[in-house]
């Protein structure tokens, strides 16, 4: 690469990174982050990306190299993020709610040269490097987090995040990054039980960051509460960049609590909220519902399933704002339907219409596209797809047959052009937020419970968790097992949003003609389970 070949980069290449540099030239004093008591203006936060950015650089970082990122929602982890983009290093959110075995697998996996962790998750991070012989991490650098106490472990290098980026300079960092480079891998767990990595190119990314804006009209007036786990794509690419992108403002907060949620809501006069059906439901139940002044509200976007149609009449009655879903998933970085405010009543239950760039069609099982009104699997074009699943061309061929990306979702087209969605051609039971493929599940109990004949794990209706992970059990002849017995094998060996809500034993299993067994079957069956729990 030539000195030339590096100026035109920097002029007409799509860098997530450059997102925020041409923002904070726009709008260099309006607030961009608010993380507690911290508040950073759009020059302030672009000035610490830089200097992370150049703290990498001096420490050897170079485009396509891995850092892993162990962080709930906070400064330091959009810091990370933008850090790596500018620099053509890779980032790794790493999902929080998976144990040191699952988190060890990732690190092995995407070849993480380095870890950002929070300091209250310094131990998940020397746990899951225990784990591996021979580890490519060399660098740990501990963010302040909530301030909790931990202890450098294994033959890492482990430093304060202070003292990593030292006195760095904040100028622009000028690194060649190409479009389609990745600007980050993105584990789900798919149909295996080990988690797939998906790669997300700056392409990608950059063209769904305008889907929001575009979309649902998100503005430099926008003050969004973040409050979805940033380590995931919705919250992250669906409706963060596009926000910093606009110049709106960001106020993160760490976990939902529907009391903090509502009064972070008046305080900080939020106009746009994102959360689980199950949250909404949650804060309405609340006793401050009608003590917060809501009234600045604009928009409120949900995401995981449609709203049930009593329970949205009443959000928008009590809200008092829009609604709106938005539907996708991971691959796809993630958005690719948008149901909008104005269908939300008329319509109740469909997944949206196409966002730009989005391409949806339906397909049946020899890779025709189906009509209008036809059910087949739900199949999409369009520039932010991922380009991959990282090290696995085998499942990447499959995702990408007869030309279009397969989403393993079953759908159709009504004649208003909206999309319903209608059950799931894959095995992913998707609860509280997470994907769960029942596979593993499965996997689990079998190696833990020995008692057990067959189990199937399917994902039952839950007012809470949308999809309650449930085990249906046959037991081996003359054994005792318990219900409480198939939830510790569990426990023993999952990560508690892996177990079971619930243990269902039955006599047989329901199958096909060939012995498969009917998983729609039981989720017809016991499809009211959970009505009154």
């Amino acid at each position: 690469m030539t000195e030339q070949d590096l100026q035109r980069n920097l002029v007409t290449r799509v860098n997530v990174g450059d997102m925020l540099t041409r923002t904070a030239w726009r709008r260099p004093d309006h607030e961009a982050v608010v993380d507690g008591p911290r508040r950073l203006s759009y020059r302030e936060f672009n000035a610490a990306v830089n200097r992370l950015a150049n703290a990498l650089l001096r420490n050897g970082y170079r485009r396509g190299e891995v850092l892993a990122l162990v962080s709930g929602n906070s400064t330091e982890f959009l810091l990370t993020y933008y850090a790596c983009a500018k620099t053509g290093v890779v980032c790794v959110p790493v999902n929080l709610a998976w144990g040191p075995r699952e988190t060890a697998y990732v690190l092995d996996h995407s070849r993480s040269r380095g870890v950002v962790v929070e300091s209250q998750l310094a131990g998940l991070v020397s746990a899951a490097l225990d784990q591996l012989d021979d580890s490519a991490v060399t660098d740990v650098v501990v963010a302040h987090g909530t301030g909790a106490a931990w202890e450098a472990s294994g033959s890492a290098s482990w430093r304060e995040f202070d003292d990593f980026v030292g006195a760095e300079g904040d100028a622009e960092p000028e690194c060649f990054v190409e479009d389609r480079d990745p600007v980050s891998y993105l584990y789900t767990s798919g149909t295996t039980s080990a988690p797939k990595g998906v790669v997300s190119s700056h392409l990608a990314v950059y063209l769904e960051s305008l889907n929001a804006p575009l979309v649902l009209g998100i503005s430099e007036r926008e003050r969004a509460g973040v409050m979805m786990p940033l380590f995931h794509t919705a919250q992250l690419n669906g409706f963060t960049t596009g926000l910093f992108y606009m110049g709106g403002t960001a106020v993160l907060l760490r976990t939902f609590d529907p009391a903090a949620l509502l009064a972070t809501i008046e305080s900080e006069r939020l106009t746009e909220i994102f959360a689980l059906p199950m949250m909404y439901r949650a804060m309405m139940d609340h006793d401050d519902i009608d003590k917060r002044d809501l009234s600045s509200l604009r928009l409120a976007i949900y995401a995981m399933a449609p709203m049930p149609d009593t329970d949205l009449r009443r959000a928008i009655e009590v809200f008092g704002c829009e609604f709106a879903l938005g539907f996708g998933q991971t691959e796809m970085n993630p958005i690719t339907t948008v149901f909008p405010p104005e269908y939300q009543l008329s319509h109740a239950g469909s997944v949206g219409l196409p966002v730009p760039n989005v391409q949806v069609g339906i397909m049946d099982d020899d890779g025709h596209l189906l009509p209008q009104g036809e059910t087949g699997e739900i199949v999409y074009r369009g520039p932010h797809a991922m380009e991959g699943y990282l090290r696995n061309p085998e499942a990447t061929a499959a995702a990408f047959a007869h030309g279009w990306f397969h989403s393993g979702d079953v759908g159709r087209f009504d004649a208003d052009g909206l999309l319903w969605f209608a059950d799931r051609k894959k095995d992913v039971i998707k609860t509280g937020g997470e994907n769960v493929a029942s596979i593993e599940v499965e996997k689990a109990l079998y190696e833990a419970e020995p008692r057990i004949q067959e189990v199937v794990a399917v994902g039952l209706p839950h007012e809470r968790w949308s999809e309650a992970i449930t085990a249906v059990v046959t037991r081996k002849p003359g054994s005792d097992l318990s219900e409480e017995d198939v939830l510790a094998a569990a426990r023993s060996r999952l990560p508690g949003f892996k177990v079971p809500k619930a243990v269902v034993f039955v006599d047989e299993m329901p199958r096909t003609a060939t012995g498969k067994i009917q998983k729609n079957v039981l989720r017809d069956q016991y499809r009211d389970h959970f009505r009154n729990d």
